[in-house]
């Protein structure tokens, strides 16, 4: 039997199911859920389809080869059999790229944190100028983004800004920016025109469902004072600035350009939730395998990624090997052709570890006959 259709019988169990869990009240209320196993849904039915096809495929397969030892039709059966057998193998492929598993961050909004690095105020500039990219780019794909929290410069740029995103696909267009930004340039504090190298970290934190992160109202500190701006404008008159500190690990998150204390409260604890999160999904990806701390997207800060060089208009993503002389186009959010070579780059790795699955599968499949029939 093809190991490719082991689990179809239980996989349309898994479709029923699914359809079922979305017709739940407590998923139609919560629309990060529901739209989960949407993708889940349509994903997983898809799969379905394309099993029952190949499972059809082999069968006139079969009764084509057969037919081959009659004189008269072993021509048209021949002709018949390679027309089988090339669809076969299409239909073959696009199943084992149904199979690659489904990141289990489809489908969430998140939160980008950018924070400026080495390079003093270059880097808080810079930072400021992959805002600006990511605002464009979310806006060409129609998504909803918002500033949480920042803590501007005098010049105009930022230490750290915080930004939630949202809307369809959020999470699949931006999981690859996780990591150290770099950039070579002539920063606009520089007199003697000599080029700089600086560097900007952004992570990405999807956002887990209030369900999915609970946060104990003992194990958090609240702390409420003015908020004040760069240079100490914009002085509120109220104590509406808020600052959370998560007591078991430490983790603070300081909230304060909304004038309202509840405002910056809830902003706050989405951003705690988003980080606790994190945590929590990067401590179990270190126990299953080593190499996901490697892999293209799971957010770890420490490695330089990209490179941004103005003098030479060139943007090089050090993971891939990509380099394009578009520089000012990608600052304008024009991420598109980088993103899609990361996701096929990330998917050719995937589709090949399924692959390399079903190739042991066959094997223990083959195994058993021989050791049955012996």
């Amino acid at each position: 039997m093809n190991p490719l259709l082991t689990d179809l019988d239980q996989l349309k169990v898994k479709v029923a199911e699914l359809a079922q869990r979305m017709s739940e009240p407590e998923v139609l209320s919560n629309h990060g859920m529901y739209q989960r196993l949407a993708i889940e849904h349509s994903r997983t039915s898809e799969l379905v389809e394309h099993l029952d096809k190949l499972k059809r495929l082999e069968r006139e397969i079969a009764e084509s080869t057969e037919l081959l030892e009659d004189k008269e039709l072993k021509d048209e059966a021949q002709a018949e059999l390679e027309r089988l057998k090339l669809e076969k193998a299409d239909l073959e492929q696009s199943i084992r790229r149904l199979l690659i598993p489904e990141d289990p961050m489809s489908g969430r909004d998140l939160i980008l944190e950018i924070r400026a690095g080495t390079g003093g105020e270059e880097a808080a500039l810079f930072a400021a100028t992959l805002l600006e990219m990511y605002m464009r780019f979310t806006e060409r794909k129609g998504l909803r983004m918002e500033v949480l929290a920042q803590s501007p410069t005098p010049l105009g740029g930022f230490r750290e800004v915080l930004v939630g995103v949202s809307g369809k696909r959020a999470y699949q267009y931006l999981k690859f920016e996780g990591g150290t930004h770099r950039v070579q340039r002539v920063p606009i504090t520089e007199s003697s025109g000599r080029i700089h190298t600086s560097a900007v970290t952004v992570a990405v934190l999807p956002e887990p469902d209030p369900i999915e992160i609970k946060i104990d109202p003992s194990e958090i500190k609240i702390d409420r004072f003015r908020s004040t701006g760069p240079g100490g404008q914009s002085v509120n008159t109220t104590d509406s600035a808020v600052r959370i500190t998560h007591i078991p690990t430490g983790l603070v998150v300081t909230c304060q350009d909304e004038k309202s204390q509840h405002r910056n409260r809830e902003r706050a604890m989405r951003v705690l939730r988003a980080r606790l999160y994190e945590s929590a999904v990067s401590q179990q990806h270190q126990k299953i395998a080593s190499e996901r701390r490697s892999m293209v997207g799971s957010g770890d800060r420490s490695g330089r990624i990209r490179t941004y060089n103005f003098p030479q208009n060139r943007v090089s993503d050090h993971r891939i090997n990509l380099t394009l002389y578009k520089l000012d186009s990608v600052l304008q959010g024009d991420l598109d052709e980088i993103i899609q070579a990361l996701s096929a780059d990330e998917e050719a790795r995937l589709l090949d570890e399924v692959m390399k699955s079903s190739q042991a599968d066959l094997h223990l499949d083959e195994n058993t006959n021989r050791e049955s029939g012996s």
